[in-house]
């Protein structure tokens, strides 16, 4: 799988300059990427920059510069904001509705916009004692009013794993309850408290599949803002592939996929659905196949 490289300036040099949103939402050059309730405006495939002027109601943020240099701003806009009902050859989407859709630059501008936008809107009080919070750092921290401390975005590591049979020739997957059976996809878990990634993967896979690993290799990660996980993906293979076996409860079904059968999957043919193109789990499986073939 190749690993592609950050493609977004963030401009974090100017994050501490005093002053930069208002400085930055006056300026005419400046555009700007508005989020709301996880969404963001699209036309042609890709995201809507607007002026600032075209925002009446929003938290602001820096979210970098533009590929020609201009200065990018989040708007973190209220759910209902009349002011931002979209023309008729604009629409609303997420990061799931887009998919492979946009390229690699406007995916990561659009998850990092994401991110951000759920952290201004869900944290502005302080979780040690309660006390409201200023934004500070261009909108990248809040310090709180009451008791000082200096608070940030939260990013919550998890584990999703791609577990391939001995003689590589299988994958095996899982078909989580939320989905009703419609589904399968890797395994993943998020990292618990004073657990290592490579400590998680190894109780995930034996608590949801029933299986024991005997390798593990890191493939590549995603950040996946619902709400601040960042998808850190591995691929795996068993010691003992009969011992599959699966929770019964968040995962309802455990199966072994050939190679023809991912294929089949793959382009949309059954036997089963496989994730989305914008997820990591997707990439994983495609890796599995096309790095196996």
């Amino acid at each position: 799988m190749t690993i592609p490289r950050p493609t977004l300036d963030r401009a974090a040099e100017l994050r501490e300059e005093q002053g930069v949103l208002d400085r930055l939402r006056h300026d005419l050059a400046t555009r700007v990427i508005v989020v709301r309730e996880g969404r963001v405006r699209v036309v042609d495939s890709a995201l809507l920059r607007v002026p600032p002027t075209a925002v009446e109601e929003a938290t602001w943020a820096l979210l970098g510069r533009d590929a020609d240099g201009t200065a990018l701003l989040l708007a973190a806009a209220p759910p209902e904001t009349d002011a931002l009902d979209a023309a008729p050859d604009e629409i609303w989407l997420g990061l799931r509705d887009l998919g492979g859709r946009i390229d690699a630059r406007e995916a990561e501008l659009l998850t990092g916009a994401i991110a951000l936008a759920g952290w201004l809107r869900d944290a502005p009080f302080c979780p040690t004692c309660g006390g409201g919070t200023e934004l500070r750092q261009a909108g990248w921290s809040r310090r709180c009013l009451v008791c000082g401390r200096e608070h940030f975005p939260r990013t919550d590591p998890a584990v999703i794993v791609a577990v391939e049979s001995r003689d590589g020739e299988r994958l095996l997957l899982g078909a989580n309850a939320n989905w009703g059976g419609r589904m399968y996809s890797c395994f993943a878990g998020f990292t618990e408290a004073g657990e290592s990634l490579e400590a998680t993967v190894h109780r995930e896979i034996e608590e949801e599949s029933g299986v024991r690993l005997s390798t593990l290799r890191y493939i590549s990660s995603q950040a996946w803002p619902f709400p601040r996980s960042l998808m850190v993906g591995f691929r795996a293979v068993v010691e003992d592939e009969s011992a599959a076996i699966a929770d019964g409860e968040e995962i309802i079904d455990v199966r072994w996929f050939t190679r023809a059968e991912i294929a089949s999957a793959l382009a949309g043919d059954g036997p089963v659905g496989l994730p989305g193109p914008a997820s990591i789990a997707r990439a994983l499986i495609v890796d599995w196949y096309e790095g196996s073939a």
